[in-house]
């Protein structure tokens, strides 16, 4: 459908073993679209589509210093499900903070490794 209606082009796929995921990204101005494929029924992305069905899984921001805006989320109260980042795709150190604590939306922080 990006590709047909939109005619937007996939940037770059690879495999996040560690999430059993297979990431599409696909680049629109400053910003991209990643798609998600789960790699094995067990896992995260696959119990999400399994129990919800397709759709928007979770919100990406990048930042420059995760451990940092993880320190102030904390401190604020939020419920972080990563207290520590993490490996993600495309290079990038990731950690979730849980939906409860941003009105239903899991939000994840990126921040690319330098």
């Amino acid at each position: 459908m990006y590709r047909k209606l939109l005619g937007l082009e996939p940037s770059r796929i690879e495999t996040v073993e560690s999430q059993k995921v297979k990431t599409v990204h696909i680049p629109i101005g400053d910003s991209s679209i990643e798609l998600l494929e789960s790699m094995s029924p067990d896992g995260v992305v696959a119990r999400f589509i399994e129990k919800r069905g397709e759709g928007i899984h979770h919100i990406a921001i990048e930042v420059d210093d995760i451990e940092d805006i993880l320190a102030q989320m904390k401190a604020a109260g939020l419920q972080l499900i990563d207290e520590t980042p993490r490996m993600g795709a495309g290079d990038m150190l990731i950690a979730f903070v849980h939906p409860r604590s941003t009105n239903g939306v899991l939000l994840e922080l990126c921040q690319p490794i330098k």
